[in-house]
């Protein structure tokens, strides 16, 4: 049996992205009777992280109008001046944010454009995080590591300072203390980018129920 997950990582959610190919807001497209934004909140608010922050490009007012209506705690808001730097902007933004509680262990970046992953997914990657605590835990699929990443505190302060020029490269970088987790989920495959995406990801929720 696993262990029981001790309830004490920070999630980041990835939202300051442009959605160029998408041509409208990725995070406040429709999923089920709420915004993706809102679903990613509950789904995680649901695995009881201890802080969910939501990274935001600074001006994004629909955005902030929306995790206004979700009733979504302004001071776990972080802005990204620069977010046409990509993606790793916004996770250094996170890792030197200064809102994060003290008593938390390790950190999820989670992208803003999975919805239709499993909650049964994610439950399984934080207890396996739970059983590895010293490691970097991924979900893996088709032989491929997937996101969401957990990071315990030793290399999410690493994130603050490197060098690298993306996440991948970091991973890369710190192989030797990442653990894989296989997981027959397709959802972990699938990114939302473009229209198309959408669809088929509504449509494997909607397989699933």
């Amino acid at each position: 049996m696993s262990q029981p997950y001790q309830c004490l990582s920070g999630v980041i959610i990835l939202g300051a992205g442009a959605s160029s190919r998408m041509g409208r807001p990725k995070l406040l497209l429709p999923w089920g009777k709420v915004s993706i934004a809102g679903h990613l909140i509950r789904q995680w608010l649901a695995l009881r992280a201890a802080q969910i922050a939501l990274v935001c490009a600074a001006g994004d007012e629909d955005l902030q109008a929306e995790l206004d209506r979700l009733c979504f705690p302004k001071q776990d808001r972080i802005l990204n001046p620069s977010p046409e730097r990509g993606m790793f902007s916004s996770i250094q933004c996170a890792a030197r944010w200064s809102g994060w509680k003290p008593q938390l262990t390790d950190w999820v970046i989670a992208l803003g454009d999975q919805p239709q992953m499993r909650s049964e997914t994610l439950r399984a990657l934080v207890d396996f995080k739970a059983a590895h605590p010293d490691r970097i835990c991924q979900p893996s699929f088709n032989g491929r590591a997937r996101h969401p990443v957990i990071l315990p505190r030793t290399e999410f302060e690493l994130l603050k300072e490197t060098r690298v020029e993306n996440l991948k490269l970091f991973l890369q970088s710190r192989a030797h203390v990442v653990s894989l987790l296989g997981l027959d989920d397709p959802g972990l495959a699938l990114d939302i980018d473009r229209p198309g995406d959408y669809v088929q990801a509504v449509r494997l929720h909607g397989e699933r129920g």
